[in-house]
């Protein structure tokens, strides 16, 4: 096995790790709920803390690396994380958990940064069109995966074995990482810490998930708003001082880059605002039209088909289309899926339920992949630390983009327009679906075929 090849996999086991704690949770609430006596707005946090962990971590990373050296720093992730998931997992309050599973994100989101910086390192930007089908893969994965192995914890040991379960992994990821990860051959320079940037850029993006939090639940939207203003005028005030400073936490003129900039953006109106559609459409199918919860739940089985079709579409065809028709193609497929929504009258329409997630699933993955695929290619490898940074903020943030806006707009059509239920679903969904012409018209700006020039220039 190569060491690239080795490098990957350790990335790749750490990104899995992630994932699977972002998802594995979600099944255990019922358990948790009755065992803390605690109501449905204090569950949440159990993984908005993980994620907010994981968000406030990540703008530290390069620094970080640059001054413990990345081998050491992922090393020492895997710990912290491994010490939040016991703690977790041997939680004996509501305070306790939210506050373990803060500590965990914290270790946990030093993983695919770092991994992600060491990995692209290594590959040339012609090669990263298959690495990426397979960090795609992988995210695809993990999210099947864990409701089901999440479930089966849950009803044949407890809900603290979730937070155990992923600790024989990491275990794992550590020893690999301490024997295939060369550490790196002179300390780079690290440069003073930028301590008001971080405590402006930290308390921005958490003020920014407080809000959106707040505003995807009932009767909070002008509270949550409110609070979301707060950090939208303190990310400003921290980006206007970034952009003067030499040596920023982060380099944001990165986002200057066309294809990073469009692949953000790309990631937060596709597969964010599928979080959100999908989440719409568990409540429309189990609540207004008696669907049973199994047979919704099974409707993510065409969607993961699909998904994988399009990603391994991506890792063959990105280098000779480009970014341009598949980014489009994506985004007209996952149109359609989402208006096929709005035909589902009935728990018995199947066929249309199916047909909608297989086209949800399909052009949201082929989005992802191709934007995981074209984000970095005119980035500089001395820059890979700073830009892996932005793309994992920006994910993070898309997930609560996605389901706070589409609640937010389902909240303001039962309560505010006064619309019958079944109407204001399919409302919803309507606009949502209408909602793909704004990444059309950015993608519409790629210089495609000077993208397939550059790809193809750097092949052997």
């Amino acid at each position: 096995m190569t060491y690239r090849m080795r490098v990957a996999g350790v990335y790749l086991l750490g990104f899995f790790i992630d994932l699977i704690n972002m998802f594995i949770a979600n099944v255990a609430y019922p358990d948790i709920a009755r065992h803390f006596d605690a109501p449905v707005s204090l569950l949440a946090w159990v993984s908005n803390g993980y994620i907010l962990g994981l968000t406030l971590i990540i703008p530290l990373s390069g620094w970080l690396a640059k001054r413990v050296g990345s081998k050491r720093l992922f090393m020492l992730s895997l710990i912290i994380f491994m010490f939040g998931s016991g703690g977790a997992g041997s939680a004996s309050s509501m305070a306790q958990l939210i506050s373990w599973r803060l500590v965990q994100g914290l270790g946990g989101g030093l993983l695919i940064p770092l991994g992600q910086t060491l990995t692209y390192a290594l590959y040339r930007s012609h090669e990263r069109a298959r690495l990426s089908a397979a960090i795609m893969l992988v995210g695809l994965l993990a999210p099947a995966l864990s409701p089901a192995l999440g479930g089966v914890i849950v009803d044949n040991v407890s809900w603290r074995w979730v937070f155990f379960a992923s600790l024989p992994l990491a275990v794992v990821a550590l020893i690999l990482a301490g024997c295939w990860l060369k550490p790196e051959p002179e300390k780079q320079p690290a440069g003073p810490l930028d301590l008001s940037g971080l405590l402006a850029g930290c308390g921005a993006l958490t003020l920014i998930l407080l809000g959106l939090t707040h505003m995807g639940e009932a009767h909070q939207e002008v509270s949550g708003g409110l609070i979301l203003l707060g950090g939208i005028a303190l990310m400003a005030w921290y980006v206007r001082g970034a952009l003067l400073k030499p040596q920023p936490l982060l380099n944001l003129r990165l986002v200057q880059d066309p294809l990073l900039r469009t692949g953000m953006l790309i990631y937060q109106f596709i597969p964010g605002l599928f979080t959100g559609v999908s989440l719409v459409a568990m409540l429309y199918l189990q609540n207004q039209l008696g669907m049973h919860a199994a047979n919704v739940g099974a409707l993510m089985l065409p969607w993961a088909v699909a998904s994988f079709v399009a990603i391994s579409l991506t890792g063959k065809q990105f280098n000779r289309w480009g970014p341009r028709p598949l980014f489009m193609t994506g985004c007209v497929v996952q149109g359609v899926g989402i208006a096929l929504l709005t035909q589902i009258s009935a728990s018995s329409d199947i066929v249309t339920s199916i047909a909608a997630f297989t086209l949800m699933g399909f052009g949201s993955s082929l989005c992802s992949s191709t934007a995981q695929s074209c984000a970095f290619i005119q980035i500089k490898d001395a820059e890979l630390a700073d830009a892996s940074a932005l793309w994992n903020i920006n994910r993070q943030l898309s997930f609560c983009f996605g389901v706070t806006l589409l609640s937010l707009l389902l909240n303001l059509l039962l309560v505010q327009a006064d619309i019958a239920p079944q109407q204001a679903y399919r409302l919803c969904f309507a606009l949502a679906a209408c909602s793909v012409i704004i990444p059309i018209l950015f993608c519409l700006r790629i210089a495609n075929h000077s993208v397939i020039l550059t790809l193809n220039q750097e092949k052997p």
